[in-house]
């Protein structure tokens, strides 16, 4: 039952974690039968992450590993923690990204100065997230200069920046 109470008292009164706990006492009860050369990780994610406010769901998996180890099951959870950061930050930078280009869009169809600042702060988020993975080691550092190198040839110079 030590799974149920940390959940619990990460979302006390979610309506999703009283969905799901019939399916988190079931895993807890695997946990006790669980065969010597087999272990079983519970991963909980409560992703209520700031990057993404639409990440607020409760994922519960159940993954076997033939390790035993302590220091190797220590190492697929970490793996997993990893994984999921990652994939996190890409979809950020994604996310960034294509509102970038929406903002870039709408400014050439119509170059005012709000749409400007609209695009310069779009681009200026999207920068920092994409040098935030780089330095988290989501991205490789160059596969973060091509992507803000994208960003910035999305953008048409016009004459006034040229000279």
């Amino acid at each position: 039952m030590v799974i149920w109470h940390t959940l619990n008292r990460f979302a006390p009164n979610s309506p999703l974690l009283h969905a799901q706990e019939n399916k988190v006492k079931s895993l807890s009860g695997d946990l006790t039968s669980c065969q010597k050369t087999i272990s079983v990780v519970i991963i909980i994610s409560l992703s209520l992450s700031v990057l993404n406010p639409s990440y607020n769901c409760l994922f519960i998996e159940k993954l076997t590993t033939v390790a035993n180890i302590k220091s190797a099951l220590k190492r697929i959870k970490i793996a997993e923690r990893n994984r999921l950061r990652n994939k996190a930050y890409k979809s950020a930078v994604k996310t960034l990204m294509k509102n970038y280009f929406q903002a870039v869009e709408a400014y050439i169809s119509n170059p005012d100065e709000e749409h400007k600042q609209t695009v310069d702060s779009t681009m200026s988020a999207a920068y920092s997230k994409i040098d935030k993975a780089v330095k988290r080691g989501v991205f490789h550092r160059n596969n973060g200069a091509r992507k803000k190198a994208k960003l910035a040839r999305a953008l048409p110079k016009t004459s006034a920046e040229a000279s």
